[in-house]
């Protein structure tokens, strides 16, 4: 994808799409837009009229273009009437994108009054553009895409504006990136694929990269995975990359990063119904954000060491798989109890966070598509947020804000912590049949010691069902935008 600034005219432009950007109180006064109208010999405020376009945010009228313009169509996008705010400019950006996205070039009048605004914006159009065309062929794949953006802005673009589009593209490739991860199906996307993978991206920017295999994984006594691992053909793999500043600052933080990467979740010996394992590619999601989250640190070279765990492994049925009743070891040295092969992921993830917390990080951060319970209680949209730390959990917050993404904080709710005794062994990696996102993270709990931890339980807005604001159909990003927020807010 390519995005450029210019300071073109928008009336003469050449583009197969011009973007303009309408407040709701301005229909009648916006420059472009009477310039518009004048080409259009006033046609265009009928065109308004007759569509009941109101210029609410989202809101899109798009219409052939006059003589007078040199792009061939052009899109009116509403914007409300409050505040312009850098979520309303990534907003922006990804339903110009969206509605241009089967055209070849797409030329936007930018609405950003500020840097920030401006990388927002060009965040909104590169995801906004987004489409996983991969696997189609012949008919089915696609003639033309979206492949060049102009920004059109009213001055020349200073070098903060610059690095600020440029940041923008990296944050938007990153998400892409995950998005990709999350779509790809999962005979080509095992564990073995998605470790190549982060281990290919990271040396690309000269990230060191670790990736063991289940031989140094039995070494260091990561059994609970190991254990998740059995039933497949496909082997299993733990990767950790390492972004360090090049001139870190006095006091920079460390922050680690784990994900939650079952490349395809079968429920094990407790099988899932076949309609629910239609989507269990998807449970790899937690990982892919961590990949994204620390190769965007380092491409925006963020002052803040940063480092991604990405524990890679594949749940199935097989005569070694693991066992209700079964009881395993952990790499921290507690002996689980395994009641239901289906909630592996908690598994997997406390040999992950046990391996971080040997890192002495500042903060300690899971994505995990773990629960279905925490999509019961917040629905599809919403993350669920749980922490050990007040300071962590409202920087947290205050990230998820800032980007847009939606995060309910849950509680850990210590009565609960009874449920996970086991009578053979030191814990059961489930509780009762209530509160199933909250005893999930209190067993994760136990395997962070004092570190300041949060867990996020994304199993909901990681693959949507249908395209909405600036997430697409499949697989979404989400949780990027606002893990990178909260790095820059330690910055």
């Amino acid at each position: 994808m390519k995005i450029a600034l210019s300071t073109h005219a928008p009336l003469g432009t050449e583009a197969d799409l011009l973007a303009l950007g309408v407040k709701s109180d301005r229909l009648q006064k916006d420059p472009t837009l009477k310039a518009i109208d004048d080409a259009l010999g006033g046609a265009l405020q009928r065109l308004i009229a007759d569509d009941s376009f109101k210029g609410t945010l989202g809101e899109t009228l798009t219409i052939a273009a006059p003589h007078g313009l040199k792009a061939a169509r052009f899109v009116l996008i509403g914007l409300g009437s409050g505040t312009f705010t850098s979520r309303d400019a990534r907003a922006f950006g990804a339903k110009a994108a969206q509605v241009a996205s089967r055209l070849g070039t797409l030329a936007v009048v930018s609405p950003a009054t500020t840097d920030a605004q401006l990388r927002a914006l060009a965040e909104g159009l590169a995801t906004g553009s987004y489409r996983y065309t991969q696997y189609l062929t012949g008919d089915r794949k696609p003639k033309r895409q979206l492949s060049e953006i102009t920004v059109l802005v009213s001055a020349k673009a200073s070098k903060d504006a610059r690095a600020a589009l440029d940041d923008g593209l990296a944050v938007a490739e990153s998400m892409n990136l995950a998005r990709d991860l999350v779509n790809a199906p999962p005979n080509d996307l095992h564990p073995v694929a998605f470790a190549q993978i982060a281990k290919t991206e990271a040396h690309k920017l000269g990230l060191e990269c670790t990736v063991l295999d289940e031989k140094a994984m039995e070494k260091r006594g990561m059994h609970l995975l190991l254990a998740v691992a059995r039933g497949s053909s496909a082997k299993p793999r733990f990767v950790h990359i390492k972004y360090v500043p090049k001139k870190p600052k006095k006091g920079a933080k460390k922050v680690v990063f784990v994900g939650k990467g079952l490349t395809f979740d079968s429920g094990g010996l407790c099988i899932k119904p076949g309609k629910s394992m239609i989507e269990m590619k998807c449970d790899m999601g937690g990982a892919a954000v961590t990949l994204a989250t620390v190769l965007a640190a380092a491409r925006l070279q963020l002052p803040v060491e940063v480092h991604g765990i990405l524990a890679c492994v594949e749940n199935m049925p097989d005569g070694d798989a693991y066992r209700p009743g079964d009881v395993f070891p952990s790499l921290d040295g507690k002996t689980v109890e395994i009641i239901n092969t289906d909630a592996e992921g908690r598994l997997v993830l406390a040999d992950a966070l046990a391996y971080a917390r040997e890192l002495e990080p500042d903060f300690l951060i899971d994505h995990a598509t773990l629960t279905g319970a925490c999509m019961v209680a917040l629905g599809a949209f919403t993350a669920g947020l749980f922490a050990n730390d007040e300071d962590l959990a409202k920087k947290y917050a205050a990230a998820a804000a800032e980007s847009g993404e939606s995060y309910w904080r849950l509680p850990l709710t210590d009565e609960l912590r009874e449920t996970l005794k086991s009578d053979i062994a030191d814990l059961k990696h489930m509780g009762d049949a209530h509160g199933g996102a909250i005893t999930a993270a209190l067993f994760l709990r136990e395997f962070v010691g004092k570190t300041k931890w949060a867990h996020l339980d994304i199993a909901g807005p990681t693959f949507a069902d249908r395209a909405r604001s600036i997430y697409p159909k499949g697989g979404t990003g989400f949780g990027v935008l606002t893990a990178l927020n909260f790095l820059e807010q330690l910055a």
